[in-house]
């Protein structure tokens, strides 16, 4: 009884220890009845796959993976839709939504650093909206003009008008991503936020000088509070790089 109770305290840390390595992500994803996810670390060096992950009948899925480190995670339903993580060990991630729209639909809950990043895109997507918006307006004078309908003078006073709101927009977006950035000091997620485009812009332009205060403030959080991740090292040369590139300029 002795050696098995011996036997039972070192199964149960074992089991212990492997749920302190690993992450579990599991949901309900509307339309995707029978179809397959996947899911890719977003390692320091690039996108790198992990598993393909099939979706029941009924739409729910679940994938534990083990993480070698702290690490930021992609689920796709495909190339172009996904949604980012950021799942702490042994946490338990949920995310739904829907198959076509995930990106725009998702929600997610059981991951505080995930929630962080559901935040950002969802603030990205709000703008989104409004680009749209702008976007149609502005193709709607254009065949208001083609048909004469309108004068040139009108449309050249509306894209005035839309290219005011665009440039209120894209600070809003800016300050939006600074200030998570401040927030949220030393997390992995500082690093989507540094890099978030806008309308295929550069929230953060690597050309503007005033860039290298916000990459030191990021690598600054994540030095001190992961040192060794490979996210940091990484990062860290990644600024060294773009400080030599600002020099060399100026």
């Amino acid at each position: 009884m002795k050696h098995l109770s011996v036997y039972i305290i070192f199964a149960a840390l074992l089991f212990a220890g492997c749920k302190h390595d690993t992450f579990t992500i599991s949901g309900t994803i509307d339309g995707g009845a029978g179809k397959t996810l996947w899911l890719e670390e977003i390692a320091p060096e690039g996108p790198l796959f992990i598993d393909s992950i099939k979706v029941d009948s009924k739409g729910h899925f679940k994938y534990t993976y083990k993480m070698p480190y702290r690490s930021l995670y992609n689920l796709h339903t495909t190339e172009n839709n996904y949604v980012v993580t950021l799942p702490d060990y042994g946490e338990k991630v949920v995310v739904n939504g829907q198959w076509e729209n995930l990106s725009l639909t998702y929600s997610v809950e059981g991951s505080p650093e995930s929630v962080l990043l559901w935040q950002l895109q969802q603030y990205t997507n709000d703008g989104g909206k409004v680009l749209n918006e702008l976007v149609d307006t502005t193709e709607y004078y254009a065949k208001l003009l083609e048909r004469g309908m309108v004068s040139e003078e009108v449309v050249v006073a509306k894209k005035h008008e839309t290219d005011s709101i665009y440039r209120l927009v894209f600070g809003e977006q800016q300050d939006y991503v600074c200030r998570f950035i401040e927030e949220n000091r030393g997390s992995l997620s500082t690093l989507i936020a540094l890099y978030k485009p806008f309308n295929n812009r550069l929230l953060i332009d690597t050309r503007n000088p005033q860039s290298i205060e916000w990459y030191d403030m990021v690598l600054d959080g994540l030095q001190e509070r992961y040192p060794d991740n490979p996210h940091t090292l990484h990062f860290k040369n990644t600024t060294e790089h773009l400080r030599s590139a600002l020099s060399r300029e100026q």
